[in-house]
């Protein structure tokens, strides 16, 4: 990969950093909200029919989901920053050969080629997550 590449992507994964830092600070206050009194003098801010303390449940479940999604995210991309810096990005971190171009455009923080990956799922290797563009 020469050096107009590699600063391409560097660029991309940094757009994508900021994204994502900005993901996690909307997302994340709801997430982690705790039921309770609140500073307008409310004693609780859990509604009180079953439906809507069912619906406040799975909404806050769904932005911790969310949260988690993002804050993985974020390691992924820095991960990729880090091999853009050392010299390794666009190569498998499992084979070692390069990571095809079109595979890079969908998915800049790719660890492994398409075979790799698709091995590794099968295998259920541990610790292996999809790379998949969210």
């Amino acid at each position: 990969m020469n050096k107009q590449q590699n600063e391409k992507y560097r660029q991309r994964l940094t757009d994508m950093a900021v994204r994502l830092r900005g993901a996690d600070a909307s997302v994340g206050g709801e997430a982690l909200r705790q039921v309770g009194g609140d500073a307008s003098g409310n004693l609780s801010n859990v509604p009180q029919h079953l439906a809507d303390i069912s619906t406040d449940a799975f909404e806050q479940e769904m932005s911790a989901s969310l949260l988690q999604n993002a804050r993985e995210l974020q390691a992924e991309v820095a991960a990729a920053l880090d091999r853009v810096e050392q010299g390794g990005f666009g190569k498998c971190q499992r084979c070692g050969r390069d990571i095809a171009g079109e595979r890079l455009q969908a998915v800049p923080y790719a660890r492994f080629c398409v075979a790799c990956a698709q091995n590794a799922q099968e295998d259920g290797e541990v610790g292996f997550q999809p790379t998949l563009l969210r």
